[in-house]
This record gives C-alpha cells, structure tokens and sequence, in this order.
C-alpha cells in the first residue's frame, strides 16, 4: 500500500497481466516469469498502481470525482462496447468485463478514479506555460534542412571478393553457429472444451424446436428496417427537387441533375435514428420515393431505396437459431460435469483420443514451435490463446501427465505431448549455400567500410570531395533538401538518402562530412553543402507535442512528490503470491 491506499493483489494481477499480454502482442510470445522480470514488468505494474493511487488520493481530497451521467456518457462512447449499429451493447460489456476479471461495481469504480485523474492532470498543469525556446527548438530540431553532395559506394568500387573455401565456412559457421540452429519442435494432441464446443456436436429434435418457438413466439419479431440515403441540398436546389418530384421524376434523376452528394445513412430501424425528423419522414415513404425535410442548414433530400418488412419471425426462419440456442443452453449446463469427468479420466493417465471419442470432442494432431504458429489448426482455439498454449507446451516434461490450461471460465485445453524434436546446431552442408552467402556479404561489407574510411581520413587530410569523388570514378549528385526523415521529394521513401543517412547528415555542423549504409546496404559517402533553418510559427502539431511533453513532465514530477510524501510499503510475500498464482504461470 501506499500512505492510506491499499492496492490488492486482484488490482496487481489485473494490471500484471494486461501488461504482459501486451509485451506477447509486441515479441509475439508470453514471456516468461524470468523474462517477465528481467524486464522489469512486476516493477513497472507497482509504480504505476501507486502513481495511480496517490492521484486518486489526492482528487478525492479535492472533492473531485465523475457523476453517473458522465460515467454513462463514457460507456456510451466506448467503442469496446458497442454493436454493429454503434449503440451501447450490454452483452458486450457483460463479456468484456468477465475477460478482463471486473465486476460492473469494479469497473465503474475505477473510470470514476480514470475521471478524477483526468481532472487533477487538466486542472493543475492544463494551462502550464511552454516556453517560446523549447517551441523554437522543436521546431528547428522538425524543420531544419540540409542539403548535401553525395555518391554511393557498393560493390563494384572495391576488389571482388574471392569463393570462399571450405576452411573459411567452417570457421564463419563455428563463430556464428547461434545463428544456424534448428528450432526445437513438439507435437501434441490438442483439445478444446467449451459450452460452443459442445453445442456443435448436439442434434436438437424438430420437436424441441417447435415447442421452443411457441413459448418463445412473441418476442421473436422482426425488426423494420429501411435503406436509406440523403442528400444535403442548398436553396437552389430544393427548389429544383421540388419541381422534379413534382414532375414525377426519380431522386436517382435529380441527384444526377443538380450534381449533389448522397449520403449512404445504411439499414436502419426506426428505433436506431436519433432524428426524429429523419426517422417520421424515412418511414413514411414507398420504397423508391423521395422526400424533402429540413436539415442543418437549408433542406435534405432523403429516399428509401430497400424495405426489409419487420413482422413475425417464421418457424422456418427461426429454426437455426432455436437449434442453437438449445444446443447451447445444453451445453453450459452439461459443461461443469463433462469438465469434472474429463479431469477424472486425465488422472486416470486417459489419452486425449479416448476422451475426445467418449465425448464427441475433436482432436488435433500438430507439430509447433515455440511461437504456436501451427496452433492455428486446432478448431475453436482463438489466436489470442495460442501464445499461452504454445507456451504450456513447451514447458511439459515428456511422459508426465500434462495439465489443462484454463483459457476462462467456460473454456479448457488439454493437450497430449506426443514427441520432442530438440533444437540443434546445423551442419555446414545443411546450410552451405547460406553461409556462402553470409560469408561474402560480411567480407564485401568489410571492404566497402574499409573505403569509406579511407575517403573520410582524406576529407579530414584537406582533400577536396570533388577530387576523391573524381579518383574513384564517381560522380558527386548534388541532393534535395533533406529533413531528418531523408528524401522524400518523390512522394516515398528514398532506400538511398534514408532516415539512417539523414541521421548521420544532422550529426554535425556546415561541411560536415562521414558515410552511412543505405537502405540497399551500400555506403553513401556525403559532405554537407548548405543548413537551412526552419522558418515561421511551428506546425500545429510540434506545438501540441510539446505541450504535452512540458505537461507530462510536470504532471510526472507532481506524482513523484506524492509518492515520496505518501512512502511505497511493498508486502513482498504477497506480491511473490500474486506473481505464482497469474493463470499464464508468468
């Protein structure tokens, strides 16, 4: 805890392992509880929870806090949680809250601390002066160009490069050996369980479908819906629509008169239009017709273009998604007993192909590496658990019971380790030809550096660049202007006068000289021509970045006086609990 404010092992493991999986999404694998700390993670989680917790002291302190309005407001704009149409979807909320390990009360509790946090930042540091010099400076470190003579060296400006021996493989391969290795693989039998799992295999009687559709008729009715489009339209051309329509003519024909933009607005029920106006007029037309309303600004235009009739939804119509739900229903009630037999039968050292037959499972054979790529075979395993399945395999012991691995609530996999393939050195005459390659790209990079260091002790003797330029055959290219970015004067990246040889032209002053290697690996041999200052008021953005950097700062340095004030008391056990108890075993 810290001062007065307690942060508890579920708010840690929360935010452990948000953090964890998002250093997976970024190396492409969990880390593991050793890389997890060699990292830094556990640390990085505590310190943030305890800036967080002395903020919210403070806010609270100050009286600040958010309303139930402003908190429905939040919801309501989350795109997390809303369905196709863009509204609030409490399903989906229901689920992202259960993923995540919240209750509702949580969840509210901590966008209130989110709201106050917000406030503390804005309200003291919102209107920090930023000082003209550091504008300036920005804007000169964003703006600033140089332009430079410059020519390329690549392979042709130095002695080819002899075949290499067998001799010189060897010992390329014996220095880089950690570079040529085999990947260790496994191959497991995999298994999924979960109440959609098991729904699939069910049959549902037409019977029970009938009888589900009767109890259930009355509330399964269908929806009106309507395409609609709009056009904006100035007075000129409300007229003119009015006359057309007087005339008989189509809102297709009049579009293409007056020249105007139409807006596609989709298929709507009546219930999903916040304008009133909109919504009367839409479902007042026949399919085809058009009709003015007003708008913002002058008139709209709108037409419906598709009617989807609502009304009773028929048993054929239903039938599939009765079936569904049925088998569904079914499923999460039989699903806690299939998983206690299931569990039964692994201590009893059953194979997977036993349990899956017994109980109308699927079973994939795969042979993965440690990245779980080949997980991607296993039916109704997410891409976002094969990491953590990959990962539960690959720390088995061969010949031991394996355990289930927990994805949530209602989904377990089992897995049978079949075979281990250790990983391995190569053999020169497994990746001959590549070491080959390897060995004469490494002595032809050699050589080029070993001449572009030559040229730059010449410039650094006095010698001109035009007359090294001129001893070695080339031809100095005079360049654009080029920002820290490189040359992007023809819309796109240049692989020659990249950011890595802008970097190395903006480090030093006028006539500085050196080379960089380019996007095609060749040497850019280049001395500074002309430096010219950015000039005007800074770009919008760079004002906006340091603003928020000048802010950031101080809000940082705030946050650390309350935190030394308040004191960090870290219950060590605890913490060593909540790292051993995190369901990824990181």
């Amino acid at each position: 805890h810290i001062g007065d404010q307690d942060i508890t092992s579920q708010d840690f493991q929360r935010a452990y392992q948000a953090q964890i999986n998002n250093v997976a999404q970024q190396i492409g694998k969990l880390p593991t509880s050793q890389e997890a700390m060699a990292m830094g993670i556990p640390s990085q989680v505590i310190s943030r929870l305890a800036s967080d917790a002395v903020i919210n002291k403070f806010g609270a302190n100050m009286g600040l806090g958010a309303s139930d309005d402003h908190i429905s407001k939040m919801l309501q704009q989350d795109p997390s949680f809303k369905n196709a149409l863009g509204q609030f979807d409490q399903t989906a909320f229901a689920q992202a809250l259960q993923q995540n390990g919240f209750t509702e009360a949580q969840y509210l509790g901590d966008q209130v601390k989110t709201a106050r946090r917000q406030q503390v930042a804005v309200g003291l540091f919102g209107d920090a002066a930023i000082p003209d010099a550091a504008l300036e400076l920005a804007n000169r470190y964003n703006g600033d160009t140089r332009t430079i003579n410059y020519f390329v060296l690549n392979a042709i400006n130095i002695p080819s490069i002899p075949d290499p021996t067998d001799a010189d493989l060897t010992a390329y391969l014996k220095a880089h050996q950690a570079d040529y290795r085999t990947e260790e693989t496994r191959t497991a039998d995999v298994m999924v369980l979960s109440p959609d799992v098991l729904a699939s295999g069910k049959k549902i009687t037409d019977d029970a479908i009938a009888a589900e559709y009767e109890r259930t008729k009355a509330t399964l009715v269908k929806v009106e819906k309507r395409d609609i489009k709009q056009a904006v339209l100035t007075n000129d051309q409300a007229t003119a629509f009015q006359i057309g329509q007087a005339a008989g003519k189509s809102f297709d024909d009049m579009v293409k008169a007056a020249a105007v933009t139409v807006t596609d607005l989709g298929s709507l029920s009546k219930e999903s239009i916040t304008d009133a106006t909109l919504a009367t007029a839409a479902f007042g037309l026949k399919q085809g017709d058009f009709a003015l309303i007003p708008g913002i600004q002058g008139k709209r235009a709108i037409t419906v273009s598709n009617i989807e009739p609502g009304g009773q939804i028929s048993l054929a119509d239903a039938k599939a998604d009765i079936a569904k739900s049925l088998a569904l229903q079914q499923a999460k009630t039989e699903f806690g007993n299939d998983l206690d037999q299931i569990e039964d039968l692994r201590a009893g050292k059953q194979p997977l192909a036993t349990i899956a037959q017994r109980y109308g499972l699927k079973v994939a054979t795969v042979t993965l590496t440690a990245s779980g790529d080949a997980l991607s075979a296993v039916p109704d395993l997410a891409t976002a658990d094969r990491a953590r399945v990959a990962q539960t395999v690959f720390a088995a012991k061969p010949d031991a019971l394996t355990p289930s691995i927990q994805i949530s609530g209602s989904e377990n996999v089992w897995f049978d380790l079949k075979t281990v393939v250790p990983a391995r050195d190569q053999t020169l005459a497994e990746v001959h030809d590549a070491i080959a390659k390897a060995w004469t790209k490494e002595k032809t990079d050699a050589g080029m550096k070993t001449e572009a260091d030559k040229i730059v002790a010449d410039l650094k003797s006095g010698k001109t660049f035009d007359d090294i330029a001129s001893s070695l055959n080339q031809f100095p290219i005079l360049s654009q202007p080029l920002t820290r970015q490189g040359d992007k004067t023809a819309g796109e990246a240049s692989t020659v006068l990249n950011t890595t040889v802008a970097t190395a032209v903006f480090n030093g002053g006028a006539s500085h000289y050196g080379y960089a290697v380019d996007g095609d690996g060749d040497y850019v041999i280049f001395q500074v021509t002309a430096i010219t200052p950015a000039t005007g008021a800074p770009p919008d953005q760079i004002k906006t970045a340091v603003t928020n950097s000048v802010r950031d700062s101080l809000y940082g340095d705030f946050v650390s006086g309350l935190r030394q004030d308040d004191g960090l008391k870290l219950n060590q056990a605890a913490l060593n609990q909540a790292l051993a108890l995190n369901p990824n075993g990181s």
